[in-house]
């Protein structure tokens, strides 16, 4: 398929995001967030905030047991599971089947905002993927090591896992020069999408969203304040947050990225250019979720 569509408002509107169910927290869904790593506590904490401001009714963080009692002072909303940890402070694999016994009762997962790229990481990141076969899920930043190891890993879901690589991460994942990807990350997502069977959402300034059967859309009214550091970590908790919420992953793809980029339009608009920061773009997101859906 060639045809790309354009992200927008009235795209939206008619593709709803599903409708709360009932006055119960139940109803809006159980994400589980795998995420950090001591060095970036605040990846954990960005992604956390996004997923809740993005309507999710409970969370749970699971993270390094040296982050476990600051981040649960610091998001008093969420459940927090500390795991055991390495020498250099990254998730062990040794809480890999806790974390995939947790994944399975979970409505959508997160893994990967600030944690390091490495054997530990990956081998945790398995067996989440592995654990969560009826839970929607997101892989973003380190937990993308997994699927780089092992393309077939999230080929077989009933439900395609969603990917959110930048253009270097994208690089890693295809094999390919980053040059190569900024040249052309359309055709970067597409051949992601198949070659892992997942949603695709090719991060930059103009972020590219492909599903496994070729369907293709593209926003491009994103904001340059957003080229800043945990700006996506933000965008992967909203898309989780959504996917919990009972959104198809195309459905959180599409809705999150447009929120993502109209939070930074609002908030360049707010601070005249840009300056603002990661942790001010979460509390936009409920009135522009709220303004499409009316």
């Amino acid at each position: 398929m060639s045809t790309v569509t354009p992200v927008t408002e009235q795209l939206l509107r008619a593709m709803a995001l599903p409708a709360p169910g009932g006055d119960s927290k139940d109803g809006r869904g159980r994400v589980l967030v795998v995420a950090g790593c001591t060095g970036l506590p605040g990846a954990v904490l960005l992604s956390a905030n996004a997923a809740l401001r993005a309507g999710t009714g409970k969370l749970q963080l699971a993270v390094c047991r040296d982050l476990a009692i600051p981040l649960g002072i610091a998001v008093p909303e969420a459940l927090v599971i500390g795991l055991p940890q390495t020498e250099n402070g990254n998730i062990d694999r040794a809480g890999a089947d806790g974390l995939a016994a947790r994944a399975g009762s979970s409505d959508a997962v997160l893994a990967g905002p600030g944690m390091i790229e490495d054997a530990e990481t990956q081998a945790v990141v398995t067996a989440l993927v592995r654990g969560a076969a009826e839970a929607a899920l997101v892989l973003d930043a380190g937990a993308l090591i997994a699927v780089r190891a092992d393309p077939g890993l999230t080929r077989m879901r009933a439900s395609p896992a969603v990917l959110t690589p930048h253009a270097g991460e994208m690089a890693q994942l295809l094999g390919q020069d980053r040059e190569a990807i900024e040249a052309d990350p359309l055709a970067a997502a597409r051949q992601a999408s198949e070659r892992f069977g997942t949603v695709t959402v090719m991060k930059g300034s103009r972020t590219h969203i492909v599903t496994p059967d070729g369907r293709a859309w593209c926003y491009e009214a994103g904001h340059v304040g957003l080229a800043i550091s945990g700006s996506g970590d933000t965008l992967a908790g909203i898309m989780v947050g959504l996917l919990a919420r009972g959104a198809a992953p195309e459905t959180a793809a599409l809705w999150s990225v447009y929120a993502h980029g109209e939070a930074g339009r609002r908030l360049g608009r707010r601070h005249g250019g840009i300056g603002y920061l990661a942790r001010e773009i979460p509390g936009e997101i409920p009135a522009i979720l709220a303004g499409v859906s009316a």
